[in-house]
């Protein structure tokens, strides 16, 4: 066990070698969302264009109405994209609508609930605060300011402000692109009819499921069998494709079948590390080809996935530009948890409230790597370090979050 590398080296060996990409792309405002500014984003116009009336009411000239009572002349009327031409004079109000431009003349709004209508006109019921309800002209932004920064992460407000902006194209970063590739003699595709030897190939959909939600674009290389000519041509298709990451499914071990590893040396790949003191996932590769990162996951499904969650998905948010996930949190263990070995564990559990509104989380009592109905039905992975002692039923334990935000 002396030469299993400790998960948290593994990782920070990982992302050390590994830099944003720098390339930009230009996209259109309505599929920027979650993607990552590479340059300032500039407003191209003044928001608010003009002064803007915040409240349905009438616009006048405050030295008209300091005081209640005052009585003033409706002499027309603004609204939303129809603005009164005119100009308010002495005595003067205009009925002026939300969002509607300010009359010239006029420096403030009387709110219309605070007018008594007469004949002609209306008189204030209220005093008149100089400037009141009105919002003044690039109030929000001006032409030519730098608005949004490059390294801003778009969401539904930014993309909101850069619409209003009027940026109809925006300036990005190039989503890092990941080749995924499974291997083995006994896959077939979901819909195909398995021979008496064959499996369903199921790791694919949830790593590139992954990948796109850590901003990564996904090259699916599909299914090779266990042949190195067959492996070779699909690790040059990913090189043609600009691949920045290679990641294999299943295959990276040193057995008999297990030729991933040797191909990949073979084909150029410097491997950095394999066999990660972790369970499930212990045979996992991180290597290098030329500047495309290389991660061998194995195969068993939930190894598959956990180690994603470990080292793919933090290295492609690292290439993309995006802040790491965070999943972890402390809850309660629900039960005796048993003393660990040498190998950190991931235990699937689900998360429940105790009756002092503690989390705690409950281990699953199957936890074999090929069972996927279990990980599928799982909030959580307890994470028990090496050697770790046994730990009593309600002590705190660390766990890792699968649905960051959505918790039961």
């Amino acid at each position: 066990m002396s030469s299993l590398l400790p998960v948290a080296e593994a990782q920070t060996r990982l992302l050390g070698s590994a830099s944003p990409v720098s390339e930009h792309e230009t996209v259109a405002l309505a599929e920027a969302d979650g993607r990552v500014l590479a340059a300032d984003l500039v407003a191209r116009l003044t928001q608010p264009p003009f002064n803007a009336s915040a409240m349905d009411g009438y616009a006048l000239r405050r030295d008209d109405a300091p005081e209640p009572g005052a009585e003033l002349r409706v002499i027309g009327t603004s609204s939303a994209g129809h603005a009164f031409e005119g100009t308010v004079g002495k005595g003067e109000a205009v009925r002026i609508f939300t969002g509607a431009p300010v009359p010239e003349g006029a420096d403030s709004v009387l709110l219309q609930e605070d007018a008594e209508k007469i004949d002609g006109g209306v008189r204030t019921k209220f005093p008149v605060r100089q400037g009141q309800h009105i919002r003044p002209r690039g109030q929000d932004f001006l032409e030519g300011e730098p608005v949004l920064l490059a390294g801003t992460v778009m969401d539904f407000s930014r993309l909101t402000v850069a619409a209003g902006m009027n940026q109809p194209d925006i300036p990005v970063l190039r989503k890092p692109r990941v080749a995924i590739l499974a291997t083995g003699d006994e896959l077939v595709t979901p819909g195909s009819k398995p021979g008496p030897s064959q499996i369903i190939a199921s790791s694919t959909f949830g790593v590139s499921a992954l990948v796109r939600n850590a901003g990564g674009e996904v090259l699916d290389l599909g299914i090779v069998p266990d042949d190195k000519a067959a492996i070779t041509a699909a690790i040059r298709k990913a090189e043609g494709a600009g691949a920045d990451v290679i990641v294999t499914l299943g295959g990276a071990s040193v057995g008999d079948h297990d030729l991933v590893q040797s191909t990949l040396v073979a084909a150029g790949m410097t491997l950095d590390f394999w066999r990660i003191a972790m369970r499930p996932g212990k045979p996992l590769m991180v290597g290098s080809l030329g500047k495309i990162h290389v991660l061998g996951l194995p195969g068993n499904p939930v190894s598959t996935l956990v180690c994603a969650l470990l080292f793919l998905e933090p290295l492609v948010r690292k290439l993309a530009s995006l802040p790491p996930v965070k999943r972890e949190i402390v809850a309660e263990a629900a039960v005796e948890l048993a003393a660990n070995d040498q190998r950190q564990d991931y235990v699937r559990a689900t998360l429940v409230k105790s009756p002092s509104g503690a989390w705690q989380a409950k281990p699953f009592g199957k936890q074999d790597s090929s069972m996927m109905k279990i990980f599928a039905a799982a909030d959580c992975l307890i994470v028990r370090p090496p050697h770790a002692p046994a730990l009593a039923a309600g002590a705190p334990c660390p766990v890792m979050l699968l649905r960051p935000g959505l918790l039961p």
